[in-house]
């Protein structure tokens, strides 16, 4: 596969990761389009906006799947190569249309993408059931579109025990919610308030805010003058990080626990430590755990990229598991075109760094864990699955 990452151009082209063919010597690589020996798997991530933090590690870890699944013979006997689209909101002009165009001319055989569920739900419909689309990251659930496989957490599992074991360890009981404005944070946020109100708990103050919106100095000013002891934050990427360190510069880190579902490693560095106090996250994977599972991930992922390598999260591994899922599918399931439509084993075993398996849309079998922000890095404080 290689050490290096592919220079992003934008979503107005997909950009291959070119590898030989089983059948080819070494020599011969062929244009995408002929490349009919080849498995492409499109990977769909945002390489630009507020999500584009996360496409380093979504590459990186993608390439490691690849690369032992290629050890083994590849994807029916093909050699899996990755097409690489930028899948950012902010991108979707053309995006939604270059999708299409690649499914249609075969340039893509599957599509496993760590996006917004704002695209997902646009993109389910482009799709139409053509090809197997694994979506990896958490979402809100409630997917059922023919051919979709969403395997990441969902609100009933990831978040109800967080609050839960907040509300609990920290005798907090206002809440405040605050999120990006599209469907994930709006739909985790109305399980929220149910949970809230479950736990004896109140909401002082909900509020969304626009992608990109900048620094939210009036919203930090009236979270400072509630009641609120608790926040939930549901804001993604680089909104998470200027919102993060308005609040710790603001001092606000000193009386109100956050909580979130969606900061991982490379949000917290970027946050700072100094702005991370009394931080928690809830998630099925950090990098930190020390698993059979995560220990053997972390060596092949190093070993591949080495140790400069970008830092692991749960969002960056989801796309390694995202491209075992799709293996693991298409050895269990007729070799037709259809056939992933039809036939899914139940339950779904699959490579996975955090020992993973999937019975449907809305039930996996997944650890969860709350980890508290410390320094530069996440402690894990307990496992709340």
């Amino acid at each position: 596969m290689g050490h290096m990452f592919p220079k992003f151009e934008g979503g107005d082209k997909p950009i291959p990761f070119k590898l030989p063919c089983f059948n080819k010597s070494n020599d011969d690589l062929l244009d995408i389009s002929r490349q009919d020996c080849t498995y492409r798997i499109g990977l769909f991530i945002p390489l630009s906006g507020a999500a584009g933090i996360w496409g380093p590690s979504c590459i990186a870890s993608a390439q490691v799947a690849v690369a032992e699944i290629n050890a083994l013979f590849g994807i029916n006997d093909q050699e899996v190569e990755l097409v690489l689209v930028d899948a950012a909101m902010e991108n979707e002009s053309d995006f939604y249309q270059l999708a299409h165009d690649l499914i249609e001319r075969k340039e893509i055989h599957a599509i496993v993408g760590m996006h917004l569920s704002a695209v997902r739900q646009k993109l389910v419909k482009v799709v139409a059931g053509r090809i197997p689309y694994i979506y990896t990251p958490l979402y809100e659930g409630g997917e059922r579109s023919p051919g979709v496989f969403a395997i990441g957490e969902t609100p009933e599992a990831q978040l109800y025990p967080a609050l839960q074991s907040i509300s609990h360890r920290h005798k907090v009981r206002n809440w405040a919610l605050i999120g990006n404005d599209y469907v994930w944070p709006r739909a985790s946020h109305a399980y929220a308030r149910r949970y809230i109100k479950e736990l004896g708990g109140q909401l002082t103050m909900e509020r969304y805010l626009p992608f990109d919106a900048g620094v939210p100095h009036r919203l930090i000013e009236e979270l400072g003058r509630s009641n609120t002891d608790a926040l939930l934050v549901s804001l993604i990427g680089q909104d998470a990080v200027v919102f993060n360190r308005a609040f710790g510069k603001a001092g606000l880190d000193r009386k109100i626990i956050r909580l979130s579902c969606v900061i991982e490693e490379n949000t917290l560095l970027a946050i700072g430590s100094k702005n991370l106090k009394r931080l928690y996250t809830s998630a099925s994977y950090f990098s930190v755990l020390s698993t059979p599972e995560n220990n053997a991930f972390k060596e092949k992922y190093h070993g591949l990229h080495g140790m400069n390598a970008p830092l692991l999260n749960s969002l960056g591994q989801s796309l390694y598991e995202g491209v075992h899922f799709l293996s693991s599918l298409l050895e269990n399931t007729s070799t037709d075109s259809s056939g992933f439509l039809n036939a899914v084993p139940k339950p779904l075993n699959y490579r996975s760094a955090r020992g993973a398996t999937f019975l449907n849309n809305g039930q996996k079998k997944l650890p969860i864990y709350l980890a508290r922000a410390d320094g530069h890095a996440f402690s894990v404080v307990e496992n709340i699955s």
